[in-house]
């Protein structure tokens, strides 16, 4: 048995944390001591796994409480909805991404110059020696390792979305 100063060490976890998590019901504690002090099992250490597990990919505490006392297929149902919500998180994230890249690409009213557009990489890249087949080696080495960041960075040259997917299924091929 734990008390809940050690239960909060091997969790990385505020004291106060559990206390607010004994109060709510997501984790009572099995047993307590002649003290009153709040006593904690091996089954109490694999609940408070799970919730720590849950907590990392974003369950409320809310919906960790259902999960814990949820059927396989009801967890199963949970898990799809949360992967649901990170996706449409993610597109919204994206597209805010997308949108700075084009704001940065243009002129601002201060008059400042835009971002380095496609002619003016392409003459840098010749310019330091780098044949076209030397370039093609380079997108196909950025699209695998950093397909995402390739992404970005095409778009940051101001390239139009066909070219920029004609570029990334030769850099796939």
């Amino acid at each position: 048995m734990l008390t809940i100063s050690q239960l909060a060490r091997r969790f990385g976890v505020a004291r106060s944390t559990l206390l607010y998590w004994d109060r709510i019901g997501l984790l009572p504690p099995s047993a307590r001591s002649s003290a009153n002090y709040r006593l904690y099992s091996s089954a109490d250490l694999e609940r408070t796994e799970r919730i720590m597990l849950y907590r990392q990919i974003g369950l409320s505490l809310a919906e960790i409480r259902a999960v814990l006392s949820a059927s396989p297929c009801d967890f199963r149902a949970l898990l799809d909805r949360r992967l649901a919500a990170l996706e449409r998180e993610i597109g919204i994230r994206r597209e805010q991404q997308r949108m700075i890249a084009r704001l940065l690409r243009t002129r601002s009213p201060a008059g400042d110059q835009p971002r380095l557009d496609k002619r003016g990489w392409v003459a840098i890249l010749r310019a330091s020696g780098m044949s076209e087949e030397e370039m093609n080696r380079w997108h196909v080495e950025f699209e695998r390792r950093a397909p995402d960041a390739h992404q970005d960075f095409l778009e940051s040259l101001g390239i139009k979305a066909e070219e920029i997917a004609r570029i990334r299924e030769w850099s796939r091929a």
